[in-house]
């Protein structure tokens, strides 16, 4: 693993110039209007927790021993937030790529990373599907949470922030790992800003449902995270 880059006071700079290179698959994104729309709805939405009625099933037998899987494309993920606010999701070709995803789920960041560390934490992410659907589905501009089977709020997808796209540019040199990001700022009201790096497995089943496998540093004991975006 490797660590952040600091400067000379061992904090990381705020904003460190944006050297990331632009994405090979670009994909056509949402309007601003249309964007600013849902975000200002989901930030009126409080985190719940109520009973799902909808089974997730993980296909852990998909894994070969080595972490790969069958039709998948290998890609970087990274999860980021402050511990007591809204986790992000971040997905890039690789760490030195600009994001071609950036999600944001109704969950806290903290509580999400002491799931994973108790064990296999699987998210879905549904959407209604439309007829003569033509919208790529990572393109879907708001989803239905689901985590390990309990219905936990909203994701909405939304554009790289300069916040965004500063983390990504201080963990640059990180292909997998986990840790805090120092602020130069001091004390933050809703806790460090936490990451976690990993290598994902992408599967396309089809134009309405992909999958993401984090992939464990041994490759043995199967993904720790799953992430499952379905159209319905």
């Amino acid at each position: 693993m490797t660590s952040p880059p600091c400067n000379t006071t061992g904090q990381p700079p705020s904003h460190p110039p944006v050297s990331l290179e632009p994405s090979t698959k670009k994909d056509p994104s949402k309007s601003k209007k249309l964007f600013r729309k849902f975000r200002s709805v989901f930030r009126s939405f409080p985190i719940i927790t109520p009973a799902c009625k909808i089974p997730v099933s993980l296909n852990v037998s998909r894994l070969h021993h080595d972490g790969h899987i069958h039709g998948g494309t290998r890609i970087t993920g990274t999860l980021f937030g402050n511990r007591k606010s809204r986790v992000n999701l971040a997905i890039q070709e690789n760490p030195r790529c600009l994001p071609i995803l950036v999600l944001e789920l109704a969950i806290p960041t903290g509580k999400l990373l002491q799931d994973m560390g108790l064990g296999l934490v699987r998210i879905a992410l549904e959407c209604e599907k439309k007829p003569a659907e033509k919208t790529k589905i990572i393109n879907e501009p708001i989803w239905t949470m689901y985590c390990n089977g309990r219905k936990s709020g909203y994701g909405v997808k939304r554009e790289p922030t300069e916040e965004d796209l500063a983390v990504m540019q201080t963990l640059h040199a990180v292909s997998m790992g986990a840790g805090v990001i120092p602020s130069d700022s001091g004390e933050q009201p809703d806790g460090d800003l936490t990451y976690m790096r990993a290598q994902f497995e992408r599967v396309v089943g089809s134009k309405d449902s992909e999958t993401y496998y984090m992939v464990t540093p041994d490759g043995n004991n199967g993904p720790e995270l799953s992430i499952f975006f379905v159209r319905i």
